[in-house]
Order: structure tokens, then C-alpha cells, then sequence
């Protein structure tokens, strides 16, 4: 296989607005993993698409089966919500190169699955009083708001994003989304650097 780009950071960092622009960039050519979660599709969303949505007994199902990668599970407002990321048959042997979103701790254990030299970190960074607005401004648009879960998840992310934790982890290269297309521009240049390093070898 060839190499994933994994994107991560607090919630509200637009992580998502990189993700789809990185995958439409042509001459990046990245396919997509999907990860799963049993929590409820949100308004504007696709399954398939942000996340494979199931439930309990579909994330018990390929657990059995041996095809978890990686597994979590949040206590929320609105009862237990897992996200996980399975051996499903996505990522393929061969040259191509993928792409994902997650959090800081489901890139250290893929990057275990995997092996570090397959994963390329990109970690997108923003300021907590713009991350706060454009998280209620999202969620004033879901039917209904689910404003204790959109707070608890805020909360968590400053001990989920501990700057021990990314140390730990072995991440050296943050990129700050304040000016979407400088922040891109950037991402672009590293990935681009990333994946030339690993052809040589």
C-alpha cells in the first residue's frame, strides 16, 4: 500500500472543508477511508461519505470477525457514540495513496496497524474562540440542536489535544487554518513532499 493521510484536530477546525478539498485535488490522487460511527447522521450528511453509519450490532458483527482497527467510544448527552475504523477491504496493497480524518488517538493506533512510515500526520489548528463560534453556528442548523453534546465535545478536545499527547505521538508539523487557502497551500506543499520522500525509498 501506499501512504494515508490522516487529518486531525479539535472540533471546528475545518478539517472537513480540507479533507474534501485535498480529495478533489486531481494530481494528489487520494481515495477516501471511511470510518464508522453508531451515532445519528447529522442534516447534510451521506452515508459513505463522512462516516459509514451503523449501529451496535454492526460494530459487534465486524468485531467478530476481527476487522477492527481501532475503536472508540464517547459517553455523550445522548447515550454511548463509537467511532471506529475497520479492515474492511478500503485500503488496498499497491501505489495508491489515501486519505481520513480522526482524532489523535485513532492515528496512534493506526499508525501501530499500519506502520509509522505509512501514515503522513496532518494536524490543522485553530483558535478556540473562532472553533467555539463555528460550532454553535453548525449546530443552530441541526434539527433538532444538540448544544450539551456540541459543549462536552469542546471540553474534551483540551485533554484529547494535550500537548503531551502530541508530543507522545510524534507530531512535529501543525498547520493553522485562520486563511483557508494559505492553510491548503501549505498542506498541499507537505503532502506533496511527503509522498516524493516515500517514492524514493
Amino acid at each position: 500500500m501506499g501512504k494515508i493521510i490522516y487529518l486531525m484536530g479539535k472540533s471546528s477546525t475545518g478539517k472537513d472543508t480540507v479533507f474534501k478539498r485535498l480529495l478533489a485535488e486531481e494530481e494528489l490522487k487520494l481515495k477516501n477511508i471511511v470510518p464508522y460511527t453508531t451515532r445519528p447522521i447529522r442534516d447534510g450528511e451521506k452515508d459513505g461519505e463522512e462516516y459509514f453509519f451503523t449501529d451496535e450490532e454492526g460494530y459487534l458483527k465486524l468485531k467478530e470477525q476481527g476487522k477492527i482497527i481501532e475503536d472508540r467510544v464517547y459517553h455523550t448527552f445522548h447515550g454511548p457514540w463509537r467511532y471506529f475504523t475497520a479492515d474492511d477491504g478500503q485500503v488496498q496493497k499497491g501505489a495508491a495513496n489515501y486519505i481520513m480524518i480522526g482524532t489523535l488517538e485513532s492515528y496512534v493506533k493506526l499508525k501501530d496497524y499500519f506502520g509509522a512510515d505509512r501514515m503522513i500526520p496532518v494536524m490543522i489548528e485553530l483558535d478556540d474562540g473562532i472553533r467555539l463560534q463555528r460550532a454553535l453556528d453548525r449546530e443552530l442548523k441541526q434539527d433538532p440542536p444538540k448544544f450539551e453534546e456540541m459543549c462536552r465535545r469542546f471540553l474534551a478536545d483540551s485533554a484529547d489535544f494535550s500537548e503531551d499527547k502530541i508530543k507522545d505521538a510524534g507530531i512535529k508539523v501543525r498547520f493553522q487554518n485562520d486563511d483557508l487557502e494559505n492553510c491548503l497551500t501549505k498542506i498541499k506543499v507537505y503532502i506533496r513532499e511527503q509522498l516524493d520522500y516515500g517514492n524514493r525509498e
